[in-house]
């Protein structure tokens, strides 16, 4: 029997594509959904932006328990807090590239304090992720929140300087 469903299945595998025999449809699913795989053959925004850059924000994180490492980069308009562009690096498997990618389509052209709003059951839902690709969706909702944080640093470090600087001149009066 397991020779009869071996050879079907060979057979199945050299037979053209679009005739696929039932035996190679039951044995080999499609592991990705189409949008994961769409995003990882073409992923959206690959790059980075000079991180000294004081209307840059990034987002590095990573899950020690697979190896994947995201940075994911967002460009902010000082005057409306608009997210203007977004950028990532991803370091790991298709499902962590595809949500690094899907979370730069769904940053740009919103509000900061919308984006924090992003959860990473979206984006797993989006994508169709299975149960085990998860935390690649977690590292994106994570790697969103870590740059909208580092954003704001910078912003309140430059006002704090400024502030400082006049009690110190007026201590020295």
């Amino acid at each position: 029997m397991l020779r009869h469903v071996s050879k079907r299945l060979l057979q199945g595998i050299s037979a053209s594509r679009e005739v696929q025999s039932p035996a190679v449809q039951l044995f080999l699913p499609r592991q990705y959904h189409e949008r994961v795989v769409d995003h990882y053959n073409n992923p959206r925004n690959v790059g980075s932006f000079d991180k000294n850059d004081p209307t840059v924000g990034t987002g590095l994180v990573g899950a020690p328990a697979c190896g994947d490492v995201m940075k994911l980069q967002i460009k902010v308009d000082d005057q409306t807090g608009k997210i203007v562009d977004a950028c990532f690096k991803t370091f790991g498997c298709g499902s962590a590239i595809a949500s690094s990618s899907v979370a730069t389509e769904w940053v740009k052209g919103r509000q900061m304090e919308e984006v924090v709003t992003i959860k990473n059951s979206e984006i797993a839902k989006h994508l169709s992720l299975p149960p085990v690709k998860l935390h690649c969706s977690m590292l994106a909702e994570d790697a969103i929140k870590a740059a909208v944080k580092d954003y704001e640093a910078k912003r309140v470090k430059p006002a704090a300087g400024a502030e400082a600087a006049p009690t110190e001149k007026a201590g020295n009066v």
